[in-house]
């Protein structure tokens, strides 16, 4: 591998899913940006090479973690949670002994990590509890927004509750710093939006915004002179930042208020972040597939061409710094 390139760490995600398809056409795409190492089982992968690949210049870890007997695309069981996972676990690994300097994770499936007995919500929960990191932020983007998310996979009423002057403080914050840092943006505007319908109209529909949110944006701008909006309507705030470019990040209450908008104004462009670790870590914003995963040539691998992309990108800026 040259060194003057960035060593690209990409995990195979479940290996039922499209991961192994939108892996083989990605390293095709985009040839040699980057030196690629690839984590997964090499006997699923290469049952995508159907598809006529034609880089082939990439390090292949073969963890060998799938049974060949009766494995289908498209299924979901602990077998493949299990196997999932630990491509992670090997990634982390490269990470700490420097073999590749970021990480791009394919779709892994929540049903069926749980199912082999791991507890989390997804990628973002499981590399935070194994990097042992308490403030972090799930970023989403693509050409035209940057999302950050306070709350992530829960359920709708469960919102308001954990919409607390911490969490609100620390992804705003997070935020901030990151653009300055891995986007190297000098001057960061933010915007944050509302909880309820019109930013609550001052109090007339929820107490959310003038009780929590408010009082956190004035402390921030107080405290680091932040150029610092909200809380505003997100549809005004998102219409701002998407059409007339108006702020390079936007504060998202809840899971749906980002992702929304991301899927609906950019074509499969989008790429899901975790702000706060060590390393750069991206991944394509869409999940498995299952349902056409047995059909390696309507994988597109557009989102995870862009998680590549940005992962290469932010860990050269982190370079220079």
């Amino acid at each position: 591998m040259r060194r003057d390139k960035i060593k690209v760490g990409i995990t195979m995600g479940d290996p039922s899913g499209i991961g192994p398809a939108i892996t083989s056409k990605a390293i095709d795409k985009l040839g040699g940006i980057a030196d690629f190492v690839l984590i997964g089982d090499e006997w699923v992968f290469k049952k995508c090479q159907k598809l006529k690949i034609k880089n082939r210049k990439y390090k292949f870890i073969d963890l060998n973690n799938v049974k060949h007997r009766n494995f289908e695309f498209g299924k979901i069981r602990a077998e493949y949670g299990r196997a999932s996972i630990e491509y992670l676990d090997k990634a982390l690994e490269l990470l700490a002994n420097k073999e590749i300097e970021c990480l791009v994770t394919c779709p892994i499936s929540k049903e069926a990590i749980n199912l082999a007995g791991f507890s989390y919500k997804g990628h973002t929960e499981y590399l935070a509890k194994r990097t042992k990191i308490k403030d972090f932020v799930m970023m989403l983007l693509n050409r035209r927004l940057r999302i950050s998310l306070v709350t992530r996979h829960i359920p709708l009423k469960d919102v308001p509750a954990q919409l607390n002057k911490d969490n609100i403080y620390k992804t705003i914050l997070l935020t901030y710093r990151s653009l300055k840092q891995i986007f190297k943006i000098r001057n960061p505007k933010l915007v944050v939006c509302g909880l309820n319908p019109h930013a609550s109209d001052n109090g007339l529909i929820g107490q959310e915004e003038n009780k929590v949110i408010k009082p956190v944006i004035e402390e921030l701008r107080a405290k680091f002179k932040m150029n610092l909006d909200g809380p505003i309507s997100s549809d005004v705030a998102i219409y701002k930042a998407a059409s007339k470019r108006e702020y390079d990040s936007i504060i998202a209450m809840y899971h749906d208020q980002a992702l929304i908008p991301l899927k609906f104004c950019a074509d499969f462009s989008g790429v899901n972040m975790t702000l706060g670790l060590s390393f750069v870590r991206t991944s394509p914003l869409h999940g498995t597939a299952f349902d056409i995963a047995k059909n390696y040539r309507l994988a597109n691998p557009t989102s995870l061409i862009e998680a590549i992309k940005l992962a290469v990108k932010c860990t050269s800026n982190l370079k220079k710094a």
